[in-house]
């Protein structure tokens, strides 16, 4: 199995995290005995952790364990710098790029890196996500917004293009919860507001008409099965028939977008997968399991190998094939 959505979060000391940020860089730290620890924002607990985060012996035994062969891993969205000025992020960027290149370095052939970019500078990230590239990064990830701005920006179409003349294949991880106060107990930011904030992603640039300008060639997915995207296509569809403020810049029907996107895999429900592979069809959806966190897939690929709907083809497309295609892979 190829797994496409990991992450890591290289052992970035305080010292070295306060010095960009007093109260929003993350570090780890790391329990006595070395098996757990707790990312920090400043000096405030953010999310308990253990050692595969950091450790890419961990990770490789991990992977060993549940039958994965190769492992594509980004930062932890928490990492990305973008309410930072530019300069500053960027150099943060730069310097967490190397961090996670040496973690897969431990083990080249099982573990491969996405790089982050400084996705508030355009100018700025598209100079860094070529770098990483050449420094052996296969892709990049990004946040779903910048702030007040999504992804049919201007500066953000510019750097998905970018990409897609450059041939860099793009995750899009969702961040920075819509919700605030509303959702302050039981995860409902991570259950309730990050599908959402995914579905945004994909919205804005279907219905912005920013698909129309950026390349088919763009290799783009979408994480934790594109969030509520699948679900409420026929609301949007319906919209766009009726309403004229809905397709003022959206030339056509959205649904007939949808597979110009890639998905993952993370949605942990055998019908919540059915529709997800219907809508976008079995040759966009790549396994991603979300690891290490306690919200990713537990037994990495089960929902896959246990849905019964799959025949072997498809089944082997998902866990391995699609992937190969997304980053232009030979066969590992």
């Amino acid at each position: 199995m190829i797994d496409m959505h990991a992450h890591c979060l290289p052992r970035i000391t305080r010292d070295e995290a306060l010095a960009v940020d007093v109260e929003r860089a993350p570090w780890l730290d790391i329990e006595a005995g070395g098996q757990r620890g707790h990312i920090m924002l400043g000096d405030r607990r953010f999310r308990p952790v253990t050692s595969s985060l950091w450790d890419p012996l961990q990770r490789v035994a991990e992977l060993d364990a549940q039958g994965v062969a190769l492992q594509f891993v980004c930062a932890t969205p928490v990492m990305f710098g973008y309410a930072w000025p530019a300069e500053r992020a960027a150099d943060w960027a730069a310097r967490m790029n190397e961090h996670v290149l040496g973690y897969c370095a431990a083990a080249p052939t099982r573990l491969k890196a996405l790089a982050q970019v400084p996705l508030q500078d355009v100018e700025l990230a598209c100079r860094e996500a070529s770098r990483a590239m050449d420094a052996g990064c296969v892709g990049v990830q990004i946040g779903n917004h910048v702030g007040e701005r999504d992804l049919d920006d201007e500066g953000l179409v510019k750097f998905l293009i970018h990409c897609a003349e450059r041939h860099i294949p793009v995750l899009v991880h969702p961040w920075d919860m819509m919700g605030g106060n509303r959702m302050k107990k039981w995860m409902l930011p991570w259950l309730v507001a990050m599908p959402a904030e995914t579905q945004l992603g994909m919205l804005s640039l279907i219905l912005s008409g920013a698909l129309e300008r950026i390349p088919a060639s763009l290799k783009i997915c979408f994480a934790h099965g594109g969030g509520s995207f699948a679900w409420l296509l026929g609301r949007v569809d319906n919209a766009w028939k009726h309403r004229d403020i809905v397709r003022q810049d959206c030339p056509q029907l959205p649904s007939s977008y949808a597979r110009r996107f890639y998905v993952d895999t993370a949605v942990f429900d055998p019908g919540a997968l059915r529709l997800l592979t219907d809508v976008m069809g079995t040759d966009r959806v790549m396994l991603g399991s979300d690891s290490p966190f306690p919200l990713g897939e537990q037994r990495i690929g089960s929902l896959v190998r246990e849905s019964p709907y799959l025949d072997e083809a498809d089944r082997q497309r998902m866990l391995r094939g699609n992937a190969e295609a997304f980053f232009g892979l030979t066969r590992v």
